[in-house]
């Protein structure tokens, strides 16, 4: 789940360019576009029942603009402003968003060099790289390794939405249905199985926090530990959004982008 606040923005917000892109399956997808001119663009994809005006992606965006490099930030089908209907289990359906968004760039003589997630996106951006060989750098933010765990259904859960072929459920303020066919979706979404076969000439950054409740440290510690060319950061007491660890979040990623564009 994706749980950060929606507070003040760490680095001052520019003027974006707001940006439709038709995905694969006819729906419109709706994102900004923080514009310096730069041809690399890097590309943030926002987690679990959120958006493109998550604190981190507009931290991340803001400051990658201020380098100088550009940042795209965009709603997956069924959140925010894009079309679709939200799906609890899409997160191949989201890398071929992911896929979409590059291609559009790609066309208009631009090329994406960096993908950036955060919790669900965190997930998005590893498993579109186990598909895709055409990013250089990855980085997954707070990504869960066992799609299996962090089920929040309620005791039985499976039992109940076979019976019924959903449930209604809700995590804070957001109210979703979880359908059988999507819940096993997740389920058998193996991020094993698609870590391995990202191709070691992709270098990827794992970012998680020590205090994060919502998806354990030990989540990253997997990844790092079936990824070839992985570099792992645990930022010490920062929970799942990076709460009152932005700054130093928002360095981290800075620093991995300028140290792989000089390789």
């Amino acid at each position: 789940m994706d749980s950060s606040p929606e507070g003040n923005s760490a680095c001052a917000q520019q003027q974006e360019q707001k940006i439709e892109i038709q995905n694969s399956h006819n729906e419109k997808l709706v994102g900004l576009l923080h514009e310096t001119g730069s041809r690399e663009v890097v590309v943030l994809c926002h987690g679990f029942k959120s958006d493109k005006n998550n604190t981190i992606l507009k931290n991340v965006a803001a400051a990658l603009e201020k380098e100088g490099t550009s940042a795209f930030r965009f709603d997956f089908s069924g959140n925010g402003e894009s079309e679709g209907g939200f799906n609890y289990g899409n997160y191949w359906y989201e890398a071929d968003d992911l896929h979409s968004v590059i291609q559009h760039f790609s066309n208009t003589n631009r090329v994406v060099t960096t993908i950036i997630g955060h919790s669900r996106g965190g997930n998005v951006v590893l498993l579109y790289a186990s598909k895709y060989g055409n990013i250089r750098n990855v980085i997954s933010i707070s990504g869960r390794y066992d799609l299996k765990k962090g089920i929040r259904l309620g005791d039985g859960y499976l039992e109940r939405i076979k019976e019924q072929g959903f449930i209604d459920a809700k995590e804070g303020k957001s109210e979703f249905r979880v359908t059988h066919a999507s819940l096993m979706e997740r389920l058998e979404t193996d991020m094993h199985e698609a870590c391995l076969k990202i191709d070691k000439q992709v270098r990827v950054l794992t970012v998680h926090g020590s205090g994060d409740k919502v998806v354990p440290a030990g989540d990253a510690q997997e990844f790092a530990k079936i990824i070839p060319n992985n570099k792992l950061e645990i930022v010490k007491k920062a929970d799942h959004g990076y709460t009152k660890h932005q700054t130093q979040l928002v360095s981290i990623v800075l620093e991995f982008i300028k140290t792989v564009a000089e390789k």
